[in-house]
């Protein structure tokens, strides 16, 4: 009895949490990645908006979406977790390790274990447990929510674990300790920015390129968890206020002033651009990427173009060589589109390109770098922490102007 008093106080107070955290954000009004980059996509990424100065951290506790469009998923668990309602009418607890099934039922409710709802249901893992889903570790709770015929896997995770499973996707663990921690700064300064827009009702994040890549933080590695302590509570400024921090994998030699791979946004100084004379060791420098005309014709036939590719040429450029717009002219006519839509959805590593060949049977494009080219480029980052610079002076590099501010 003692045992069941203490665990419904411990649920009341997890209720109250929740509650809390399932409404809209009331702080004033995300980054995508592709492998190693966040925001990719300029369409899904916000405008920079202004924001009140930060003095310390506004959050804990990060609302990461893993999946959505469920009808099933089983959960493993290695120890005790505790199942429950998120208004706590239905609760019980699982003492040892095992494998928890959710599925979605008719009239818009989900199954989690033995109990039934229209509510969320939450798998909250006891001291110690981990919870297990798509081969992936997480140390925080999971929240189970329906969605008509469906549900989503929401995490709720500690801001310093959540990093611990972001920095190894975005970043090798083997790399130099320096890079990692330019890395957690930025990673960590990226999502508080995020969560001070978020207007999702259960999440505040995707776990992947629409955000950041992530994998739970269950699984740890040494590097990156010391990379990540050894940083903690510190983020970048500007002027006293968070911005969003874009990294992306290679730059080609120079990043890029962010309105121009997102029209629009507000340019600040850490955001204008710079050189980078770090990155050539990497081999995504310089690519050489053929696409047939077949492809490139699938593609163009979203803005009404048919007929035999002719010719693929630049039609803009940025002062650093990133090409804004392409001009594809075909045997019943031309259109001119923008590159980064072009490039990611035919797959070109980046829009920093210099050479392009069209034949009768294929399309060579020649260039450097991988992403969008905003932000910290990912391999010079690599390049400074291999020439013996911190992550200071990584940090200054690519954000320049830009205060290293700890958080209280």
């Amino acid at each position: 009895m003692k045992k069941f008093v203490i665990f419904f106080c411990v649920c009341l107070l997890t209720a109250a949490f929740l509650a809390a955290c399932a409404t809209p954000s009331a702080r004033q009004t995300p980054v995508t990645t592709e492998a190693t980059a966040p925001a990719e996509e300029p369409e899904n990424t916000p405008k920079e908006e202004d924001a009140l100065p930060v003095k310390e951290s506004p959050i804990k506790t990060v609302r990461v979406q893993l999946a959505d469009n469920q009808k099933e998923a089983f959960i493993k668990h290695s120890g005790r977790v505790f199942v429950y309602t998120q208004d706590l009418e239905k609760k019980y607890k699982i003492s040892s390790a095992g494998t928890v099934s959710a599925r979605a039922l008719s009239g818009g409710k989900i199954q989690v274990g033995s109990l039934q709802s229209a509510q969320p249901i939450i798998l909250e893992p006891d001291n110690d447990t981990l919870l297990t889903w798509n081969n992936n570790l997480y140390a925080g709770k999971i929240m189970v929510v329906p969605a008509q015929h469906t549900f989503l896997l929401v995490e709720h995770v500690d801001l310093e674990n959540y990093l611990y499973g972001v920095l190894p996707y975005e970043m090798s663990y083997s790399w130099p300790l320096e890079a990692l921690k330019a890395q957690a700064v930025a990673a960590r300064t990226y999502t508080l920015k995020t969560l001070e827009n978020s207007k999702n009702k259960y999440f505040d994040l995707y776990s992947d390129v629409r955000s950041q890549m992530y994998k739970g933080g269950g699984k740890q590695y040494d590097s990156v968890r010391t990379a990540v302590d050894a940083t903690k509570h510190q983020v970048l400024t500007y002027n006293d206020k968070l911005f969003y921090t874009y990294y992306h994998g290679n730059c080609g030699a120079g990043t890029d002033s962010v309105n121009t791979w997102n029209p629009g946004s507000k340019v600040i100084k850490p955001l204008a651009g710079t050189t980078c004379p770090y990155d050539s060791h990497s081999k995504n420098f310089s690519w050489k990427t053929e696409l047939s005309p077949t492809k490139i014709m699938n593609y163009m036939k979203e803005f009404g173009l048919t007929g035999t590719l002719q010719s693929v040429k630049v039609a803009g450029r940025t002062p650093s060589g990133r090409v804004t717009h392409l001009t594809v002219r075909s045997s019943k006519g031309e259109k001119r589109v923008v590159c980064n839509k072009f490039r990611l959805s035919l797959g070109l590593k980046s829009c920093k390109i210099s050479r392009i060949t069209v034949s009768k049977n294929k399309a060579l494009f020649e260039g450097r770098g991988y992403g969008h080219g905003v932000g910290m480029c990912q391999d010079g980052a690599y390049g400074m922490a291999k020439a013996g610079k911190n992550y200071e002076q990584i940090l200054k590099k690519y954000y320049p102007g830009a205060q290293l501010t700890t958080l209280k």
